[in-house]
């Protein structure tokens, strides 16, 4: 299925928590941001480069993991990577809020 373009993020955010509908893929990709704070907190503490790269590893392959595994589609990222880390990181903050459940 060809993805719509989004002239906005805006825009692009409803079309982007569609995609996250599954319980399981929204609690990984929560899961692969905290690892990912995590690492890079411990790259500017150590200032070691592996943990910005475990950062951004992690984060990916627990959202990738529930877009195939439980979701069933094709991330985002492939099409509108920007957009893609942006909504990663509204939906993680919603999650915090309590706006979209986990």
């Amino acid at each position: 299925m060809e993805q719509k373009k989004f002239s906005s993020f805006a825009e692009f955010y409803p079309f982007y928590l569609s995609e996250h509908s599954n319980l399981a893929c929204r609690r990984l990709h929560f899961a692969g941001a905290w690892i990912g704070i995590f690492c890079v907190l411990t790259f500017v503490s150590q200032l070691q480069v592996g943990w910005l790269v475990a950062g951004v590893l992690s984060g990916y392959t627990f959202s990738w993991i529930g877009h195939f595994f439980f979701e069933k589609n094709r991330p985002a990222s492939f099409k509108s990577p920007l957009y893609s880390f942006m909504g990663d990181w509204a939906m993680f903050l919603d999650i915090l809020r309590g706006k979209v459940k986990i």
